[in-house]
């Protein structure tokens, strides 16, 4: 006859943390990648840039007013122009609309970062717990 003890350790806690802990760092990592590509996309040139494409910028602000933040409790990150630095000029943009009594076409470059960034996204939880 055999004789067995079997003993067990509830990590569940301890699996949970780490898991937490790794969606954090990998939000940060997707945020800061999708704000790199939305800033890749606006070119600094004079004039308008065409309808349907990100627009230009002559002073870089557009550039040092997109921010991201990595929103802990929700488990989420929010990208996009910092309305206090840049105004509501970035929504315009982006989904068209007036902005200062001047209107503007849909420019968007949000989106069509994200969209760029999409295939890269899973990697950045790949190995995250550990």
């Amino acid at each position: 006859m055999f004789k067995s003890k079997v003993k067990i350790r509830d990590r569940t806690k301890q699996v949970e943390d780490k898991a937490e802990k790794g969606t954090y760092r990998s939000l940060g990592h997707a945020g800061g990648s999708i704000r790199l590509w939305a800033i890749y996309s606006i070119k600094e040139a004079e004039g308008a840039s065409p309808p349907g494409q990100p627009p230009h910028t002559h002073t870089k602000r557009l550039h040092r007013a997109i921010k991201y933040a990595v929103q802990k409790q929700r488990k989420s990150v929010v990208i996009g122009p910092d309305v206090e630095s840049f105004g509501t000029a970035g929504k315009a943009h982006e989904h068209g609309g007036s902005y200062r009594g001047e209107h503007y076409p849909k420019r968007p470059f949000m989106l069509p970062a994200l969209e760029a960034a999409r295939e890269r996204l899973p990697k950045f939880w790949a190995g995250s717990v550990r």
